[in-house]
């Protein structure tokens, strides 16, 4: 890990509106997020919590799709200011590092995934990586939904319940599930990101008002608490992802090869 992470590059992280510094080492197995003062007093309370969780879900083999955090490291560095008395100033960067959900996988779609449809739609570039958002998702699911087998939808159903339930009894809310989708194997890999940010006063402030009576009219609110996000965010991700037809489902007539694009999970 410490070897890895000595060979860091800057990252162009699309997708994410919070003005943080994205940094992904070479072999492309780690990410480091820089977090802001807020966040990492949040840490404080979240990470014993979370580890404990992992924990006890590893002990008793339950599936999660928490993507996976390795700590938080402060590092300082000195710059030197070129004038002509020159001047030192010391540096410091806090940083969660975690691991890449994409490590060693091509894929021909990447959707970041609140369960909300407000502001949540991008213009198509075709650029490689390239982000798209839950409006995105919907205008294609009726040509392409993302069918999962039974087994794989159990799965990811108790896991998105149990990550969800952690996630709002620790006040947090505003996280993604990230989904890669490799078409050439059928294989989506998902995972939840972004799980750091809890509910503050100033959230909300915003949330009330967004309820009130003054932008009533203006279609569903940014901000919900921790408990209203994870319902929306489950009764979505019930939708995103339909479970495979079966032949007591299908037409009769309908061959069972002709059910395509189903899709194993990978999380």
């Amino acid at each position: 890990m410490v070897e890895s992470l000595s060979r860091c590059v800057k990252w162009d992280a699309s997708g994410g509106k919070s003005g943080s510094a994205f940094l992904k080492t070479l072999d492309d197995r780690f990410i480091a997020k820089e977090l802001s003062r807020a966040e990492l007093q949040a840490m404080e309370t979240f990470a014993p919590a979370y580890f404990d969780y992992m924990s006890s879900a590893v002990t008793a083999n339950r599936p999660t799709l928490l993507a996976k955090i390795f700590g938080c490291f402060k590092i300082s560095f000195k710059k030197t200011h070129k004038e002509k008395s020159s001047r030192t100033k010391m540096t410091q960067m806090n940083l969660l590092v975690m691991e890449n959900l994409f490590y060693d996988q091509q894929f021909s779609k990447i959707y970041d995934l609140k369960g909300s449809t407000r502001n949540r739609h991008v213009h198509v570039t075709g650029r490689i990586n390239e982000v798209l958002l839950d409006e995105n998702l919907i205008q294609t699911a009726h040509l392409a939904p993302f069918y999962l087998r039974e087994h794989s939808k159990r799965i990811i159903r108790g896991a998105l319940y149990n990550d969800s339930k952690f996630l709002a009894d620790l006040n947090v809310m505003d996280y993604s599930l990230v989904v890669g989708v490799d078409s050439e194997k059928n294989e989506l890999v998902v995972g939840i990101v972004d799980y750091i940010r809890t509910y503050t006063w100033d959230k909300k402030l915003e949330s009330w008002v967004k309820d009130s009576a003054f932008l009533a009219n203006r279609g569903e609110p940014t901000i919900v608490s921790p408990k209203q996000y994870r319902l929306r965010f489950l009764d979505a991700m019930e939708r995103y992802f339909p479970i495979v037809p079966d032949r007591w489902m299908k037409h009769h007539d309908a061959p069972e090869e002709e059910i395509n694009g189903v899709s194993d999970l990978w999380i």
